[in-house]
């Protein structure tokens, strides 16, 4: 696999139906390389419009029939953007000498899908990470949150897009927060047993690394907004928006992130015979006593996506094929000057209960890829194409307004704008993306 070389021309199966995936697929567009692009079979609009939709599921259940179909059309790289694919076990079914696949096995992907094995790493390890407890009995859980004297943070151990995390300010919270998981079961399975962590205070911060094995490469950091109403309130979400870079990380600061965070994670794995090649994303919070891991995730973020694709400066499918193939040291590639923002346009109700079938104005169809974009980049989520070109919601988070700017408070200000304009009944985003550095920069004043 390290020797294969990149093709002139591959066709290339981009996994996922969201907007991490939309904004994948217009910088592949970009790519000299790239053949034919298929997309998954339940991809939005957006996505749509870049590739052609795949005719078989991706699942397990279903793989001597993608397999047979992935021959037939020569796919020769495939990419996978969300976490469930690679929980799975995707990457170890379908991969092979003669077509690499993006994105980590199984085994190294329990990093995300088992909170309580990414824990025990972080801990053999010396990752920096808040203190806390693995509970695998209601009784267990209940137990631990009543005594603690300190607000805390209950996290269910499995895959909840981005909606498992409770952070709680008293024990009534907690107690509320482990019954959800644990009696009531509103993850489901996911919710089997929890981990209960130090509530820490500070700002937290997106770090995504490509790793290829034993190359690391970190990438221009980000910072999400989980909380669903403006002021960060409300319950968690799969993210409301980003921005790109954030000022509370320098050079030598990520330096240190990854001598401390992501050189550790990966050895600990490789001691373990799991090698981990795609992307580390690490979420970190900036306490007073340095920077501690929240969590690990094994792929893009979504929207921190949007924000990376919309400032990256390269041939992303050289990338990513570089990475996938141990020889990510000669990608060449880097980020546009600009600060990006990026606003997600939400259904009424979420991150609950929401309608589809509402038709959506104010889109913009996405500039030709280039190297540094100009104007409003819509990254579609939740969509759907219907008939005479009307396209409609289909899901919590409808579309990422992006936008590049000399500051943040630029970009921010013309996502901002942007998503205003795409309406849809019962349409909301937050309009304070943003908002903790702008008051951070103007109490340093």
């Amino acid at each position: 696999m390290s020797s294969l070389p990149l093709p002139e021309k591959v066709n290339v199966l981009l996994v996922g139906a969201g907007g991490r995936e939309h904004a994948i697929a217009w910088r592949l567009s970009q790519s000299t390389h790239l053949g034919k692009l298929w997309v998954d079979s339940n991809a939005n609009a957006g996505l749509l419009a870049l590739g052609t939709a795949c005719p078989e599921e991706f699942s397990l259940k279903r793989k001597y029939y993608l397999e047979r179909w992935l021959v037939q059309e020569n796919i020769g790289f495939i990419i996978i953007g969300p976490e469930g694919p690679l929980a799975e076990g995707m990457v170890d079914a379908l991969e092979n000498p003669e077509r690499p696949i993006f994105g980590p096995t199984k085994a190294a992907a329990r990093l995300e899908w088992d909170k309580a094995y990414a824990k025990t790493i972080m801990r053999q390890t010396s990752i920096p990470t808040p203190e806390g407890r693995v509970c695998t009995t209601l009784g267990a859980a209940l137990a631990y949150v009543t005594e603690r004297d300190e607000p805390c943070v209950v996290k269910a151990t499995g895959l909840c897009a981005g909606k498992g995390v409770t952070v709680c300010k008293d024990k009534h919270e907690a107690i509320a927060a482990v019954r959800k998981c644990m009696e009531s079961k509103e993850f489901g399975d996911a919710g089997t047993s929890v981990v209960i962590e130090e509530r820490l205070e500070g700002q937290e911060v997106s770090v995504l690394a490509l790793v290829d094995g034993r190359t690391i490469t970190v990438l221009d950091t980000c910072q999400d907004h989980k909380q669903v109403g403006e002021g960060d309130t409300g319950p968690n979400t799969g993210g409301m928006g980003a921005f790109c870079p954030t000022p509370l990380l320098g050079d030598a600061d990520l330096q240190a992130i990854a001598r401390d965070v992501f050189v550790p994670a990966v050895d600990g794995l490789r001691r373990q015979g799991i090698e981990f090649r795609g992307v580390l994303f690490a979420g970190l919070m900036l306490t007073h006593a340095g920077p501690k891991v929240l969590e690990f995730n094994c792929r893009f973020g979504d929207p921190e996506t949007q924000v990376l694709m919309a400032r990256f400066q390269g041939d992303l499918l050289k990338t990513l094929w570089l990475t996938a193939t141990g020889r990510l040291a000669d990608a060449e590639f880097s980020f546009d000057p600009r600060t990006a923002c990026c606003v997600v346009v939400c259904s009424e109700g979420y991150p609950g209960e929401v309608r589809k079938g509402l038709q959506i104005t104010g889109l913009l169809p996405l500039p030709k890829a280039s190297s540094s974009p100009t104007g409003v980049l819509m990254f579609q989520s939740g969509t759907k194409a219907e008939k005479m070109g009307k396209i409609v919601t289909n899901g919590g988070r409808v579309v990422g307004s992006t936008a590049l700017g000399a500051t943040l408070t630029e970009a921010t200000r013309l996502a901002t704008a942007s998503a205003g304009q795409t309406t849809f009944p019962g349409a909301f985003f937050r309009k304070d993306i943003g908002h903790r550095i702008m008051n951070h920069v103007q109490s340093a004043k």
